[in-house]
């Protein structure tokens, strides 16, 4: 067994991390893989949850409140944010998709469906337009 730490090489590759969250549990998974990267290769996460302009939340409602009161105990270092969206003319894809551009993340960590109804998706919208539409690696969490 090779006990070696892991090269700069890789910790390269997961210097900064995103991770949408949508209150489902397959996010809260992303999050939790996310973390033990970081704990691992000393990577920056930032938590996102995308919302319509003008929506409020409440405590019970709230995925980075819940967030981060289930990671409050962790030593990596975890940035909370919300964006917004136009409901008429803009998505949450589109708008992390800008948002991976913008703030030139190296990898970004996700659950592989939402709070979709629909039990039969294995792979959910968002999901799949990050992987068709970002030129860096995601990584998904089943």
């Amino acid at each position: 067994m090779n006990s070696e730490a892991p090269s700069y090489e890789v910790s390269f590759y997961f210097r900064k991390i995103l991770v949408p969250i949508d209150g489902s549990e397959s996010s809260y998974r992303a999050l939790q893989v996310a973390v033990d990267l970081a704990q691992h290769y000393g990577s920056k996460i930032v938590v996102v949850y995308v919302k319509p302009k003008g929506t409020s939340l409440t405590g019970e409602t709230d995925p980075i409140i819940k967030a981060k009161e289930r990671f409050k105990g962790t030593s990596v270092s975890v940035v909370y944010k919300y964006l917004e969206y136009e409901p008429l003319s803009d998505s949450p894809s589109s708008t992390l998709v800008r948002e991976i551009i913008s703030e030139g993340y190296d990898l970004v960590i996700i659950g592989a469906r939402g709070k979709s109804l629909l039990p039969e998706l294995h792979i959910g919208s968002t999901t799949l337009s990050l992987i068709v539409n970002t030129a860096i690696s995601i990584f998904i969490i089943r």
